[in-house]
Order: C-alpha cells, then sequence, then structure tokens
C-alpha cells in the first residue's frame, strides 16, 4: 500500500471499478449515492451542471475518459472530507483490518460499550437466542456470501477487531446456515450475531441451537440496509 493513506487508496478504487465496468455510469452513480452525495452537489463542487453527471450516469454522454474519471472521484472525496470524512475513514478501517471494502462493509469499535437490546430496537432486530452477555463494544457488517467463499478461518477471526464483544452483521442473508457454520470453526465467539435480509419464519431451522451452543446472541432484521448503516456510523 506504500502508505499512500486511505483516501488515495480509496480513490484508486473507485476509479479502477469505474474504468473498467461494463457500465461505466451505473459504477459511478453506485459510488455517489453510497456516499449520499446527490448529483447536483457533485455537478456544484465540479463546477459543472447537474445534466453533465446526470448524462454520464444515464449513458446519455460518451463513457468518462481517466481524466473526466478522477475529477468525478476528487469530487466525491473532497465533498466527504468536508462533511467529517466517514466515508474515507469506514474505508481506512476495513482496510487497516486487511479486508476488501467488498467483503467487510464496516467495522468500527465504539467509545463505550452500549446495551445489545437497544441495538437490536433501534435495527428493529427479532432476538432469536439470547447469549451471555447485553453488552457490546463493537460491530462488523459483513457481506455474507463474500465472506464465506473468501475468508480462511484465519481471517474470519480478523472480523472481530479489537474485540469478541462485538456483533457480526451478516448481509445478504438467505437462511443463515452458511455464516452459523463458518463460525463454528472460529473460537472464541461474538457476544452477538444479526442476520440481515430474513425475518424469523425463513431461518434455517438450526440456527438458535447453534447459537446457544456456541453462547452468542442471535438477531435477524429486514430493515433497510443503508439505514441500518447510516445508524450503526452514529454508534461511533
Amino acid at each position: 500500500m506504500g502508505g499512500r493513506g486511505p483516501k488515495r487508496e480509496l480513490a484508486e478504487k473507485i476509479a479502477g471499478e469505474i474504468t473498467l465496468s461494463d457500465d461505466p455510469g451505473a459504477t459511478l452513480r453506485k459510488w455517489r449515492t453510497d456516499f449520499d452525495i446527490s448529483q447536483t452537489d457533485l455537478a456544484t463542487e465540479l463546477g459543472v451542471s447537474s445534466s453533465v453527471v446526470s448524462d454520464y450516469e444515464s449513458g446519455r454522454r460518451e463513457s468518462p475518459g481517466i481524466g473526466v474519471v478522477g475529477r468525478l472521484v476528487e469530487g466525491l472525496l473532497e465533498i466527504d472530507e468536508r462533511r467529517g470524512g466517514d466515508r474515507i475513514r469506514q474505508y481506512g478501517r476495513v482496510l487497516s483490518a486487511g479486508f476488501d471494502s467488498d467483503v467487510v462493509l464496516d467495522l468500527r469499535e465504539y467509545p463505550t460499550s452500549i446495551r445489545l437490546s437497544e441495538l437490536y430496537d433501534d435495527l428493529e432486530a427479532t432476538e432469536i437466542a439470547s447469549g451471555g452477555t447485553d453488552q457490546i463494544s463493537g460491530h462488523t457488517v459483513i457481506d455474507s456470501i463474500e465472506a464465506i467463499t473468501r475468508l480462511s478461518s484465519e481471517e474470519f477471526f480478523r472480523l472481530y477487531g479489537q474485540s469478541t464483544n462485538r456483533v457480526l452483521v451478516f448481509t445478504g442473508v438467505t437462511r443463515g446456515e452458511s455464516p452459523l457454520v463458518a463460525l463454528r470453526v472460529v473460537n472464541p465467539t461474538p457476544n452477538a450475531v444479526i442476520l440481515h435480509g430474513i425475518d424469523e419464519d425463513e431461518l434455517w431451522d438450526h440456527a438458535a441451537d447453534l447459537a446457544r451452543i456456541d453462547g452468542y446472541s442471535l438477531a435477524v432484521t429486514t430493515t433497510d440496509l443503508d439505514g441500518m448503516l447510516e445508524h450503526l456510523v452514529t454508534l461511533e
């Protein structure tokens, strides 16, 4: 990584994805919305009309060249920095933990412990099995398919960040079997696991049993993913 820092690393990642994409406009739109930046704000940052950004994203304007992509990416990052740099810091945390940002969506440590039951309430999560404690001091949000297909057991353990006293949130879950079985090879286990994208009726039959055996709290939620990530940001 050469000490370039998370901002430069992130800039290169976004620019590379846009440039190599089969649909550069859609990829630009994905990153812009991930940064929660409007077309108008990005256009103002670049000194162009909002129709220019809209035309790039819709494909009405020819795919942007390297120079234009660089300006678009720098615009996103400059706006993020003025807002406090949350997206850049988020990427830096994931990067420093040794993960790609498509595997780990967010990784944070809290200044003080918070009550897990209150987090469940905020995320509209239903607890399926209770664990040994109601306190957590961090979270990791993981793309379940990417994590299970790409991470070794040692890398899985690194999802805990600084402490196992945290909640692992698995997104893109269909039944919950795969992430819970994968956790069986990791010792110790986290304080809590949230399976995102399913409700209690869709949950794997043996999920609660595995959670009880390994001693962690298990919950499910179907709350909006972007809304959930935005709420978790406030816990920093």
